[in-house]
């Protein structure tokens, strides 16, 4: 399963890419907002510098024309720009569109496995199922990635990958790749709990412990 990070925050992308760990990057209006810089396009292209992965840059409006003309925008930024749309009917035949030229789309804020195949119907590149947001309102979001790898699974025809989305635990992260799907996009603080266990923690400061016991040091 590839790891996006779900962030726009460049020092964390910076941080996390350097481990070597990251696929790719996905942004929304509420992260860029969040991060605080004041030139959108600007901050895509240096997260697109970053990143050789895929990039996931929304579009701002929400009628077909104007959606348009920013998807065209935001594609010029980079090769590895995948333009984001809402899964609306505008959204979809931007996405058609796109599609066919050979542009990546991320279709978001999927939240039925109905919509996914709308989706996948569009030629999306990835449809993003939120599963926070349907726990938030309880329902199993997880349920929904099953379904949604079931049915992509069943038709050779579809080559969107699942890309789940509103990750809010390692265990999200889990049971989406037990499921089988293509991608999680996570926040950096929920890659950062992947590290954690405290048997882990235990362990190594047992070995470290032992080995200031034997007064040796390793050349570096």
């Amino acid at each position: 399963m590839k790891f996006f990070v779900d962030t726009a925050d460049l020092s964390e992308i910076k941080e996390l890419a350097a481990t070597g760990l990251l696929d790719g990057v996905t942004t929304n209006p509420s992260l860029v907002a969040k991060s605080g810089h004041s030139n959108f396009i600007e901050l895509i292209r240096e997260i697109t510098a970053i990143v050789e992965g895929p990039v996931s840059a929304e579009v701002a409006s929400t009628d077909y024309a104007t959606m348009m003309g920013e998807a065209q925008t935001l594609a010029k930024i980079a090769d590895n720009i995948a333009v984001k749309v809402p899964l609306t009917p505008a959204g979809l035949k931007v996405c058609k569109n796109l599609s066919s030229n050979g542009t990546m789309v991320n279709v978001t804020l999927c939240f039925s496995a109905a919509q996914a195949i709308l989706a996948a119907k569009a030629g999306a590149t990835f449809v993003s199922p939120f599963v926070g947001r349907l726990d938030d309102i309880g329902q199993s979001g997880m349920d929904l990635i099953a379904d949604i790898c079931a049915i992509y699974g069943a038709y050779s025809s579809f080559d969107t990958q699942v890309l789940v989305a509103s990750v809010r635990s390692p265990m999200h992260v889990v049971d989406a790749a037990r499921m089988g799907a293509d991608v999680a996009t996570i926040p950096p603080s929920v890659i950062r709990q992947l590290f954690k266990h405290p048997l882990t923690d235990k362990g190594l400061a047992q070995f470290v412990e032992d080995w200031k016991k034997t007064g040796q040091t390793i050349p570096v």
